[in-house]
C-alpha cells in the first residue's frame, strides 16, 4: 500500500507533533535522569519535530520515484556490430592441458616472497607466512584436473549476446510428478564466480518437496568463462540487459532472481528494467544511498530512540556496536575499500601484476575471502580462511580467474560503474516494486536496516536477520 501526497502530509504533521511531545515528556516525566540523558532526549525530540517538517516537504513537494528504467541496447564485441547476430546456444566444458599446468608450476616456483612484520596477522593484507602454506598446497596437493571434473559436473553453455560469448550453467531438476518448477537466476560478484553456487545447486534443483528450481548461473561478462567486453562502458545496467536477453533466449518470460555483491546490483537493475518478468527478487547484500535527511536523522536518533526511526535492537547492535556509527560504518569501510579505489580508477595498472603472478593473484583475492567473512579474521595469522572454506574450493575459484586471464577485465567492472557519479544514475532514483526478500548477514561489510531498504525496495516480503555469515554467503563450504 502506498500513501498519496495528502496522506503523507498528515503523517508528517503527526510526526512533527510527536517530536514536541517527546520534548515535553522529557521535561515532565524524566526529570530524574542526569543532565546528559535529558539533553539527549531533548535533542531527539527537537530533531523529530524538525524531521517531521523536512520529511513532509520531501514527500509532498519532491514527487515520487519512477517505476522502471529504460532497457536500452548495446554492442560490446570487437569491431562494428554485424547486420545479424548468431543466437545459437552451444555446450561448453572447462578444459586444461599439461602445458597450462606446468606453466602455473613454473611461475609458482619462481615466486619471491616478502617476510611479514611481526604480530600483524592479516592487518597488512595476506600474511606471507600463511601464504607459503597455501601455495605449497596449490603446488603439491591441489589437483586442477580433478576440480575441472567437478566444474563440468553441471551442464554449461555459451551464447553470443551483444557481441559477447556469455557463459552460463543451466541445471534442470529431475522430473517429479506434481512438482512445481520455477526458473531462478543466481548472479555472483567480485572476486567470485559461478563456482560459489555449486554447493547449493543440489538443494535447489533436487528437492523432494512440491517445489524445485530450474537454475541458471551466468558468468558476468569479463569474469571467468564469459568473454570480456571490448569497448568501454559495460556496467551493471548493461549486464542486467544481457541477462534478460539470456533468459528470453532460453524461453523464459518470467523468473526469479538472487544476487550478492555486484550480482545484487545487477539483479536489482533487472527488476527495475523489466518488473513484469521478475516474479521475485532475493538479495544477500543490501545497498542504499547513505545521504538525505531520513538516513542522517535515523543515525542521530536511532541509537537512543530506535522505534522512532524503524530500527530494531538488532539494527542498533549491527549499526553502532560498541564503537559507534562512525567507526563501524565510515572508518572501517575506508580501511577496507582501498581495492575499490584502485579498481575504480586504474584497474589495468594494478591488474598487470596479479594477471602475471599466480601467487600475487591468490593473495589479492583470498585476502577478501578472509576479511569479508569476518573482520576479526584480520587479527589471525591464517586469516581464518580454513574455518569456513577448504583450500581446494578457494583455489578452484582462483584457477578460474588464472586460466581465463580474467582478473583485469573483472577489475574493470569497477571502473565502468564508478567513472561517473553513481548517485546520478537513473537506477539510484528508481524504486524496485517486485516482491523482494532481503537477507542481512551479521558480518556483511555494511548493515542496511529494513527502514533504509524501503526507500528503494517498495515491496519487501521478507527481511531476515541471518544468525551467522558474512559477504560470501552462497560460497563453497560456508
Amino acid at each position: 500500500m502506498y500513501f498519496t501526497r495528502i496522506e503523507w502530509k498528515l503523517v508528517c504533521e503527526n510526526f512533527y507533533i510527536s517530536g514536541w511531545f517527546v520534548c515535553w515528556y522529557s521535561r515532565q516525566a524524566l526529570s530524574s535522569l542526569d543532565p546528559t540523558q535529558q539533553q539527549q532526549l531533548l535533542v531527539a525530540g527537537s530533531a523529530v519535530a524538525v524531521g517531521g517538517l523536512l520529511t513532509c516537504y520531501y514527500w509532498v513537494y519532491q514527487g515520487t520515484k519512477t517505476k522502471r528504467i529504460p532497457i536500452g541496447d548495446g554492442w560490446w564485441g570487437a569491431g562494428e556490430k554485424p547486420q545479424s547476430e548468431d543466437e545459437k546456444v552451444f555446450p561448453f566444458q572447462v578444459q586444461t592441458s599439461d602445458e597450462e599446468i606446468q606453466d602455473l608450476y613454473d611461475r609458482i616456483d619462481r615466486t619471491r616472497y616478502t617476510e611479514p612484520l611481526e604480530d600483524t596477522g592479516f592487518q597488512y593484507g595476506f600474511n606471507s607466512t600463511y601464504l607459503k602454506k597455501v601455495v605449497s598446497h596449490w603446488r603439491h596437493q591441489f589437483n586442477w584436473k580433478k576440480q575441472i571434473a567437478i566444474l563440468n559436473k553441471y551442464p554449461q553453455f555459451k551464447t553470443n549476446i551483444e557481441g559477447l560469448d556469455v557463459h552460463f550453467i543451466h541445471v534442470r531438476p529431475p522430473h517429479r510428478e506434481g512438482q512445481r518448477v520455477l526458473p531462478l537466476m543466481l548472479v555472483h560478484g567480485w572476486p567470485g564466480s559461478v563456482y560459489e553456487f555449486y554447493r547449493i545447486l543440489p538443494l535447489l534443483t533436487n528437492s523432494l518437496d512440491s517445489l524445485a528450481f530450474e537454475v541458471i548461473c551466468p558468468s558476468i561478462p569479463g569474469y571467468g568463462f564469459s568473454e570480456a567486453p571490448h569497448k568501454q562502458g559495460f556496467d551493471t545496467l548493461a549486464a542486467a540487459r544481457v541477462f534478460h536477453k539470456l533468459m528470453e533466449r532460453l524461453g523464459f518470460s518470467d523468473y526469479y532472481l538472487q544476487g550478492g555483491d555486484w550480482g545484487a546490483i545487477i539483479t536489482t537493475n533487472m527488476a527495475q528494467m523489466k518488473p513484469e518478468c521478475v516474479k521475485g527478487l532475493h538479495l544477500n547484500m543490501l545497498t542504499n544511498n547513505m545521504r538525505g535527511f531520513g538516513v542522517l536523522f535515523s543515525i542521530l536518533i536511532g541509537r537512543y530512540l530506535p522505534w522512532l526511526v524503524g530500527f530494531t535492537r538488532e539494527d542498533v547492535r549491527r549499526l553502532f556496536g560498541s564503537v559507534g556509527f562512525m567507526e563501524k560504518n565510515i572508518y572501517e569501510i575506508i580501511r577496507e575499500t582501498g581495492y575499490l579505489h584502485i579498481q575504480g580508477t586504474k584497474p589495468d595498472s594494478a591488474g598487470c601484476g596479479v594477471n602475471d603472478s599466480p601467487v600475487g593473484l591468490a593473495a589479492y583475492i583470498l585476502e577478501k575471502f578472509s576479511t569479508w567473512t569476518d573482520f576479526n579474521n584480520r587479527d589471525l595469522e591464517d586469516g581464518g580462511l580454513e574455518r569456513k572454506f577448504t583450500l581446494d574450493d578457494l583455489l578452484t575459484n582462483i584457477m578460474i580467474y588464472w586460466t581465463t586471464g580474467s582478473i583485469v577485465s573483472s577489475m574493470r567492472f569497477y571502473k565502468e560503474n564508478l567513472k561517473t557519479n553513481i548517485d546520478n544514475r537513473l537506477d539510484n532514483h528508481t524504486g524496485v516494486y517486485v516482491p523482494t526478500g532481503l537477507a542481512a548477514f551479521p558480518n556483511e561489510v555494511r548493515h542496511v536496516p529494513q527502514s533504509w531498504a524501503r526507500d528503494r525496495f517498495r515491496n519487501i516480503y521478507s527481511y531476515s536477520y541471518m544468525p551467522r555469515g558474512g559477504h560470501f554467503t552462497t560460497c563453497c563450504s560456508l
